[in-house]
Order: C-alpha cells, then structure tokens, then sequence
C-alpha cells in the first residue's frame, strides 16, 4: 500500500518557496549544534584539566536528555500554538545556547548550557517535519530530502568543527553557528508569513485512516523501533571521531583530516535517505523497513573487528543503513495520523526514544574505557537485532487492508 497524497488543507495563507530549504537547513543546524561537543571533546577536555575524554563526555548527557524530554511539550505548542512561532524559538533558543556554552568557564557551566541547547534542539523534529509535510505529495522523498540535510548537518559538524577548533579553538565551533542560528531565524521571520490557524484546528484526515487499536499498535512499534535506532544514532555519531582516530592510529593523524573522512563517510551514507524515501513511496513499508535493519547487523560486527582503511569501509557502510533506517517513523506518523495530531504524536514518540537513547551519550565514554569500541559494535548489533524484532510486530500490507475493508 503506497502513500498517495497528504491532505492538501492549507496551513497558511501561502506557501512559499522559501519555506522547505528553511525547514530543511533548520534540521542540518539541529543536528550540527548537538554534535559540536562530541566532536571538539578532546580539546575541550584538555582545556579543562581533563586526563581522558571519556571522562568528560557524560558531562554532554543532559543535551540529549532534554532533546527527548522537550519534545513531548515542543510538539503540543506546535499543534496548539502554531509551527511557525515554535520554529522560531528553535533558531533564537540554539543560536543563545550555543553561545552561553562558548563562555563556559568549566564542565558544569557547559553542561547547563548544552543542556539549554538541548532543550531548544527538541523544537525541530515534533514541529519543523510536520510543518514540512503538511503540504507534500510525495512524503517519503519529502522525509527523504529533509533527511539528507540534517545528516549533512552531521558532516558539517565533523568539518566544520575540527577547522574552528584547529584554527581558533573550542569556543569559536560553538559562536559561528550560534550566531548563524540567529541570521536564519530572523530569514525565517522575514520570508514565512503567521499560520492562519493553529494545526489543532484543521480537519485533514489521515492519508491511510486506522481504527484506534491498530493505530495505537503502529505507535507502540514506531516507538519501540525509533528508540533503538536512537540508541545507535546517538553511539555512532558521537563516538566516530574518537573511532576513528583509535582504529587509524599511525595512518591519519591530522584532526583535520579526520573530519574530513568522517564528514565524507556521513555525506555519502545520508544519500540513502533520499532513495529510502524514494521507495517509501512505492514499495510496502514492513519488508522495506526490516530489510533495512537485518542488513545493519552484519555491518556493525564487521565494524567491530575492522582495522586501518577497513574500518572507514566499515563505518561508511554501517551508517549507510542506521541512516537509511532513520524515514520510516516520520513515514509512519505522516501515513496514519492527521495533520491536527502530527507535532503531538510525534513529541511523545520522540520523548520516549531519545529519552531512553539519551542514555547511550552517558555510556558511551564509561563504556569505551572500560571495554573498547569492539564492545560498543558488538552491543550495536544486538540493539539491531531487537529493532528487527520490532518491526516484525507492525502489521503488513494484508492486515492494513483486511481492517481498512472492516471499517
């Protein structure tokens, strides 16, 4: 069963052009601004007196924590407020942050204000892809496109943050977005004329409509599947660099350097966005989506084993498929909720997942140095296992149907 097309209900007097480059450049600067500590860890470890950046690493936690805690709240104010005033609270609230963290004097100042920061963060995913989507034909390679930019954020952020921290240090990685962050939010204010209702008042339907038990099963898996790919999202992209650096000891040395392999490895695997959502549109969701997932497993054990050049070939096939995976919860709430319901349905998705999969920036510096990165991978693998498991309970096209026929 295919997407067909979205309820075209207008959220706003006029849609411009301007609006789907904003939402999706906004969701590169979500993901930049999260990966600016994990990237500069070391050096601001150093800064601070730090042995280890392991040690300081937990200190960034509480970024992640309140990305999924906010954004339960983030998408009800979205809904009943309006998307547009919330979106620009995400541009003023990150650019701040991130320049309260560029004057932290220690590892407790900077952790509350990444903690700040992640607060901002959760605005975007509950609010800005709804937003985005209110009005696409073609979702998935809507969710596709948006996809691709915020993980090209990721890129950004390796590149970007490893030439500011060569150049002029630490500081400088977070005031150059940050006051970015704040020339865009005011774009945004100046090219996006006000909602002219909040979306809690629209009437759009659904594009495939489920009576409440199935539709609070598709929910419980979403939710379940969305909280192991967090986990994994949040290991991986936080602890490249660093594995990175451990496993090409000896062949690349140059933190520049580095950034630029890990941003080349997170530029070509976020392509897959694109052709997933491509296929979202045309193929039946479940095999799609578990096919997608049992292919990360043998990938993340290769990874935990793999050496010298054979550990970028790892990597960039690894997050090939964690990245290919990231549609299909967005895909799922565009296909089987209304527009009115979108930024809440999400929000209290995305609180439970990146609540739970906030855990896994906590871990991963104790976890590393008590047992190495092959233990990380290896324990990878097996949350993909039980993402596969998840996604086996979503109902498949024959279900969808014969309830759809029932009602």
């Amino acid at each position: 069963m295919a997407v067909s097309q979205v309820d075209p209900a207008p959220a706003v007097a006029v849609q411009p052009r301007s609006l789907a480059p904003l939402l999706n450049l906004a969701h590169a600067l979500d993901h930049l601004f999260l990966l600016i500590f994990a990237t500069a860890v070391a050096s601001i470890a150093s800064d601070f007196g730090f042995a280890r950046w392991e040690d300081l690493m937990p200190y960034g936690a509480g970024a992640f924590v309140m990305f999924g805690l906010g954004s339960a709240p983030a998408g009800r104010l979205g809904d009943l407020w309006g998307r547009r005033r919330m979106m620009l609270i995400f541009f003023f609230g990150i650019g701040v942050s991130a320049l309260l963290a560029a004057m932290a004097r220690g590892p407790w100042q900077l952790s509350a204000a990444l903690t700040l920061l992640g607060a901002f963060s959760a605005i975007y995913h509950p609010v800005g892809i709804p937003m985005l989507l209110q009005h696409s034909t073609r979702p998935g390679l809507t969710i596709g496109w948006n996809g691709l930019c915020g993980n090209m954020g990721i890129a950004a952020a390796a590149v970007t943050t490893g030439l500011l921290v060569s150049l002029i240090g630490w500081r400088a990685a977070f005031v150059v977005p940050g006051l970015a962050s704040i020339a865009l939010g005011l774009v945004f204010a100046r090219l996006t004329p006000d909602e002219t209702e909040p979306p809690s008042r629209r009437t759009g339907r659904a594009a495939v409509p489920l009576p409440t038990a199935m539709l609070a099963r598709v929910f419980a898996v979403m939710t379940m599947a969305a909280i192991s790919a967090g986990v994994l999202f949040n290991f991986t992209t936080n602890g490249n660099g660093q594995l990175l650096a451990e496993r090409m000891h000896g062949l690349v040395e140059d933190p520049k350097t580095l950034g630029l392999l890990l941003a080349a490895v997170y530029a070509v695997a976020s392509l897959a966005q694109v052709i997933v959502g491509r296929l979202i549109d045309r193929l039946p969701l479940k095999p799609l989506y578990l096919s997608i997932v049992l292919a990360q497993i043998p990938l993340l054990v290769l990874a935990a084993h793999a050496q010298g050049w054979w550990i970028f070939a790892a990597l960039l096939g690894t997050m090939t498929v964690i990245f290919g995976a990231i549609p299909f919860t967005d895909a799922m709430i565009v296909r089987y909720v209304d527009d009115r319901l979108r930024s809440r349905v999400a929000g209290m998705r995305l609180t439970v997942a990146f609540g739970f999969s906030s855990g896994a920036v906590w871990l991963l510096g104790p976890l590393v140095k008590a047992n190495g990165f092959a233990t990380m991978l290896l324990v990878m693998a097996g949350v993909s296992v039980l993402s596969a498991l998840f996604v086996l309970w979503l109902p498949g096209e024959t279900a969808l149907r014969k309830t759809l026929l029932a009602t």
